[in-house]
């Protein structure tokens, strides 16, 4: 079974999955907040998802962002449509410029670069690698 990942945000949510063994983390999409369920119902009629990880924003000082509000929110929708399924949260402080400075690194042209949905893709892809480095097997 996949492990899910979710880099929450009001315009756009990245998503990124593990492979079925949990091994590889790799970006699955980036979808307006609106269609994120219908997406997942879809998705989960082809395949599996065992655990779903939300990136949670924190401040320096580690208490809850002014958008976490709104992850909390979308953790509550995610629980009403897939109670079956656990849902972990993982500090997301970073990931957005450890994205950013991943996608710049990797030689793509300026324009591509800019993509905030390939942004918010990698984020989510940070965050599950992050979870998966803290899970015990």
């Amino acid at each position: 079974m996949r492990i899910m990942a979710f880099d929450y945000g009001t315009k756009r949510i990245g998503i990124a999955v593990t492979d079925p063994l949990q091994l590889i983390a790799t970006a699955l999409t980036t979808i307006h907040p609106n269609a994120v369920i219908t997406y997942l119902t879809d998705y989960f009629s082809k395949e599996n998802v065992s655990t779903f990880v939300v990136g949670m924003p924190k401040r320096l000082d580690g208490t809850d962002s002014q958008s976490a509000m709104h992850v909390k929110g979308f953790i509550r929708l995610l629980k009403k449509h897939f109670p079956q399924i656990p849902i972990q949260t993982i500090d997301e402080r970073f990931t957005s410029k450890m994205a950013s400075a991943s996608i710049a690194q990797s030689g793509l042209k300026k324009h591509k670069r800019q993509d905030k949905g390939l942004v918010d893709s990698v984020s989510a892809v940070i965050i599950l690698q992050d979870y998966m480095r803290t899970k015990v097997f």
